[in-house]
């Protein structure tokens, strides 16, 4: 049997192995992936705060940058699924960073048009991208090595993932936020305010200008390696066949979560940065408060690492529900506190985060045999909930404030806590 290709199972569409050669420099290659689309969708928290203050957007409007993204999951995943299945693992992940490429490339049409919705128009784009490579990565790595391992590998990859949520709003901090001008817009003619709005759109536009380059780089190397996994790919088959398994409670209720958790962690990482800047919280400037996003994502990255060891000893179902559990009471002393323990109660929500979407993936995958690839699209689709719950969080922000806000990623990761428990054993099929 071939490393990488489950056994006792039949070949899934588009399956793919690899020799003892080639698997550790194709693990590479996916924690690559994951450290490339955590770190570039990351940056959405640095945008969000940048482009409120340049078009003066309420936090529901700025929450339109997390809608565009995450909606490319809702639209692209099961067609990536599709094109896995008829070119393969590494073909699709070459139009995954090509498509990312362009999503960069766009800011540039953007920032010289000073129009807050061709901004959106570009994140959908790249977020079209990441789609297509997180499709390829989630289900790839899980492929290269026993499938016993499989969770645990996941949760190592998942902390490259935020590795690169750690790195990048740092950076993209000191680029994005720290060169603000302070100007009255108010006191701008509409002529004025455009050019105001293109003017300071440049320094976004040079960020992604460099990832652009960077991708572009990437996908070249990628195609040069296509040939060391071997697949077998499958143009037949409806992708609409794996709604089928929302038949079955336990990838429903899973679904469900990665659905709520995305959203969850999403909204709280897309408020950090004003929610600091409140006098009652750490009251810190734009871009110090900017600096503070990668504690957020770094509590992730260490959880994560940690966790790929926890979660050999641990029921991960019960893990999942106690991490649920201590994110819900993290935003209960948030929001009824002041000064550093308000704000980094917050900050400590990432830790808690680390492990729930490998987990959640995971549990709800469990016994899906030779439909697990299914189920994976399936799932991706899910993350559209990176699309709605941030909304219902501008919504709540703009109509109680942001302290009362902190109630709709509880009750999603109340909602996880409960799933945690009800999977907490084995799944038994007849």
């Amino acid at each position: 049997m071939q490393i990488g290709q489950p056994a006792g199972t039949k070949p899934a569409p588009a399956g793919a192995y690899a020799n003892d050669n080639n698997l550790a420099s194709l693990r590479v290659f996916v924690f690559a992936l994951f450290f490339i689309f955590g770190g570039i969708t990351s940056l959405n928290d640095v945008i969000i705060p940048k482009l409120k203050d340049l078009f003066t957007l309420s936090y529901a409007q700025a929450m339109l940058v997390q809608s565009a993204f995450f909606a490319a999951y809702f639209i692209v995943s099961l067609p990536a699924a599709a094109i896995v299945r008829r070119f393969g693992y590494m073909r699709t992940a070459v139009v995954g960073l090509l498509t990312m490429t362009a999503g960069c490339l766009l800011f540039i049409p953007a920032a010289a048009s000073g129009v807050f919705a061709t901004f959106l128009l570009a994140l959908f784009v790249l977020a079209a991208g990441i789609t297509i490579v997180q499709v390829v990565a989630n289900p790839l790595i899980s492929m290269l090595g026993a499938p016993a391992t499989a969770s645990s590998r996941l949760t190592f990859a998942q902390a490259f993932n935020s590795l690169g949520t750690t790195v990048f709003p740092y950076v993209g901090a000191i680029l994005i936020l720290g060169s603000l001008a302070q100007v009255d817009q108010a006191t701008l003619d509409a002529a004025a305010l455009a050019a105001y709005r293109a003017a300071e759109s440049q320094v976004v536009v040079h960020t992604y200008i460099g990832l652009a380059i960077a991708l572009a780089i990437v996908a070249v190397m990628v195609w040069l390696n296509r040939n060391k996994l071997v697949e077998h790919t499958s143009p037949e088959g409806s992708i609409w066949s794996a709604f089928d398994l929302l038949k079955q409670p336990r990838f429903a209720f899973g679904a469900l979560c990665i659905f709520l958790y995305v959203g969850a962690e999403v909204a709280v990482g897309s408020i950090i940065v004003n929610y600091l800047m409140q006098t009652d919280v750490l009251g810190l400037g734009q871009e110090a408060a900017g600096k503070h996003v990668p504690l957020y994502w770094g509590g992730a990255m260490i959880g994560r690492f940690l966790g790929a060891y926890v979660l050999r000893i641990c029921s991960p179902g019960k893990v999942l529900a106690a991490a649920g559990g201590i994110a819900a009471v993290l935003l209960l002393v948030s929001a009824t506190s002041t000064g550093a323990v308000s704000g980094w109660s917050l900050l400590a929500i990432g830790l808690v985060n680390s492990i729930m979407f490998p987990t959640i993936f995971t549990l709800a995958s469990e016994g899906l045999g030779e439909r697990a690839a299914e189920g994976s699209g399936l799932i991706c689709v899910a993350i559209v909930g990176g699309a709605i719950v941030p909304l219902m969080t501008g919504y709540a922000a703009d109509v109680s404030g942001l302290r009362t806000s902190l109630a709709v990623p509880a009750v999603c990761y109340l909602l996880i806590l409960a799933f945690g428990w009800y999977a907490r054993r084995p799944l038994q099929r007849c």
